[in-house]
């Protein structure tokens, strides 16, 4: 399955609801994704934005403090399926021990806002798939869209039928056909 990695954009608000809203938006900043989530998901997920450690462990960081006491890491995360308007993650758990040779992954199942908390608390890379992408992900750059479909435009006005030539010959550019 092809992957695409993302970034979290931030925290919105959805208008008609008041709904917590997770953005995560391409490296080129081009498609955002975004998925609606629970209010306390959109706290652990600010918080972790905004790099504020509690002074006792929330879940996301409990979470986080027993699979590396358990010996191990937070590989990355995936958004690998959106089915009926719900996204479903894996957090790809990797075991944490030089000496071992083997890369064991462990995939877990789990809410992408929990996958997302406990990526950004890890350090860790968040990733979906291109059916997601492909299939939930909205254009976050129109200013970039409409200036590549008016460049893109210009160049099929410009074309002539010289310009092609007949595959597999060397006869030359294409003549236009007599009427």
């Amino acid at each position: 399955m092809s992957m695409i990695e993302m970034y979290v954009a931030g925290i919105a608000l959805d208008a008609r609801n008041g709904h917590p809203i997770v953005v995560l938006n391409d490296s080129d900043k081009r498609r955002a994704l975004p998925i609606w989530i629970g209010m306390a998901e959109a706290n652990a997920i600010t918080r972790a934005l905004d790099n504020l450690k509690p002074e006792r462990p929330m879940t996301h960081d409990l979470l986080l403090n027993v699979i590396t006491q358990l010996g191990y890491k937070v590989k990355q995360i995936e958004i690998n399926e959106l089915s009926s308007n719900t996204y479903f993650a894996t957090i790809m758990l990797l075991i944490n021990d030089p000496a071992h040779k083997l890369e064991t992954i462990k995939p877990i199942d789990a809410r992408p806002s929990d996958a997302i908390a406990l990526a950004l608390r890890a350090k860790a890379p968040i990733f979906v798939s291109a059916q997601v992408v492909a299939d939930g992900t909205i254009p976050a750059d129109f200013e970039k869209d409409e200036a590549e479909a008016e460049e893109f435009k210009k160049f099929i006005d410009g074309l002539k039928a010289s310009d092609f030539q007949i595959p597999g010959s060397e006869q030359g550019p294409l003549k236009p056909a007599d009427s």
